[in-house]
């Protein structure tokens, strides 16, 4: 079945090569197009092409359909093109010439773009749940090891004295910036095409504002050339929130597979998380690490790819668009499944304890000593020569004792404030006022 067929013959190679795999990655889409389609259907009825009756047996064959995707179920039968012909099919099976109807006023490039936001929309949200908890973890292991020093590092030479708490609570914090660029990503998603057609409107007198309420849009994308423009652009943006959530995991693998090296062996992991040699029977190696760092590496390139696919397009429609998905969509499953081990596997992270006894790192106390000196009135530069001086004649003898109290420093982490940052964010992502709507709308 071809939506688009006026009867004539088509040519397979051509059809097989410009579906491509439409029909598989369209079931991510299956339940945002039933959605939509109820939505579009409400608002029909209200400005008179369908009357109240026809709504009512649209509705109820649809909501079988969204239950049918809810319980996986559903499929895209062979022969039909994409989803939105599937269940175009299923209704005129059940409902006949009234199936046919669910068109008018909507075209598919806004009904699949209406579908991939609210799509996004769902998978943005999964995201941050996923990354809160994240968040959550490393902010215990950051209260739980602050006072368990670690050294710190420039030029990956010694440099100055850290803490476990510091450690882990940086990537806390890196978190909340990664959540506040995906929160202008999923509010520039949220925003409704609905009612663009094929990208410049419609002779019927649709109510966009209708259904941007019945979804739960934040708001219309107005210019309805400008909403069929936002195809791409709103899939770059969202590429661009990911790849920042995943340069953040892959730093984190970085450094603990630094750290779990025997150069430094700040931390190891239990034995079921490591992987071990075919030659050498000594070896735990941090695959796990290594392969999320990969995968968080590659799911940055994926703004690259979307950006060389849509960067010389004039404005409209073209069907390179269809290839997005392709990259878009697995990315997102990936990046759950890496949020999900990261999370599993730092809150098992095995800490050691006393590491700056080791006589390797008494130089990382040397700016201690040179603030000794300031506060006994010697300035700075004065202070800085003497100390380098003591440490050239191997006169200087480490004063262990640390006392940092500014903010955000090893006695001073601030952990309630970048717990506040984060809650404060993830109250303006407003996800309630989108289930809200959608439950509404299932139950209408």
């Amino acid at each position: 079945m071809k939506l688009w067929n006026k009867g004539g013959k088509i040519n397979t190679l051509i059809e097989n090569f410009t579906i491509g795999n439409d029909r598989k990655l369209d079931l991510y889409l299956a339940e945002f197009d039933v959605l939509g389609t109820l939505a579009h259907i409400m608002m029909l009825e209200n400005i008179r092409l369908l009357n109240k009756d026809e709504l009512s047996k649209l509705k109820d064959e649809l909501i079988k359909i969204y239950k049918q995707i809810k319980e996986n179920k559903f499929h895209i039968d062979e022969g039909v093109e994409d989803v939105h012909s599937q269940i175009e099919l299923m209704l005129t099976k059940k409902l006949g010439a009234l199936g046919k109807k669910i068109h008018a006023g909507r075209s598919r490039n806004d009904q699949v773009l209406a579908d991939i936001k609210m799509y996004i929309r769902s998978k943005i949200k999964t995201i941050v749940e996923k990354t809160g908890l994240l968040f959550d973890i490393l902010i215990n292991q950051s209260e739980k090891y602050k006072n368990v020093l670690l050294p710190g590092y420039t030029h990956l030479q010694v440099a100055m004295p850290s803490s476990f708490g510091l450690w882990f609570g940086a990537y806390a914090e890196a978190l909340t910036d990664d959540l506040q660029l995906l929160l202008a990503a999923y509010k520039i998603n949220n925003q409704n095409p609905l009612g663009s057609g094929a990208g410049y409107g419609s002779s019927f007198p649709l109510n966009r504002q209708l259904t941007t309420e019945l979804l739960g849009f934040d708001l219309l994308s107005y210019n309805v050339v400008y909403a069929q423009m936002g195809r791409g652009k709103t899939e770059k943006i969202a590429a661009i929130a990911i790849a920042t959530i995943a340069a953040t995991l892959s730093r984190l693998a970085t450094d603990i597979c630094l750290y779990m090296s025997q150069n430094f062996e700040f931390f190891t992991l239990p034995d079921e998380f490591g992987t071990g040699s075919s030659i050498m029977p000594h070896k735990k190696n941090p695959d796990v690490f290594e392969l999320l760092r990969a995968k968080c590496n590659k799911l940055q390139t994926i703004y690259n790819e979307i950006s060389y696919i849509t960067n010389n397009l004039p404005s409209g429609y073209f069907r390179d668009f269809q290839i997005i998905k392709e990259s878009l969509f697995p990315a997102f499953e990936c990046l759950e499944n890496c949020l999900s081990l990261t999370a599993y596997i730092i809150d098992k992270l095995e800490i050691k304890e006393n590491i700056l006894d080791d006589e390797k790192y008494k130089y990382i106390f040397s700016v201690e000593e040179v603030n000794k000196e300031v506060i006994k009135g010697v300035p700075f530069r004065d202070a800085y020569t003497k100390v380098s001086k003591s440490i050239q004649e191997d006169k200087y003898t480490p004063d262990k004792s640390i006392n940092h109290t500014h903010e955000g420093s090893i006695g001073n982490l601030c952990n309630q404030k970048i717990r506040e940052k984060m809650h404060k964010i993830l109250a303006d992502y407003k996800f309630e006022k989108v289930k809200n709507a959608l439950t509404k709308l299932l139950k209408a």
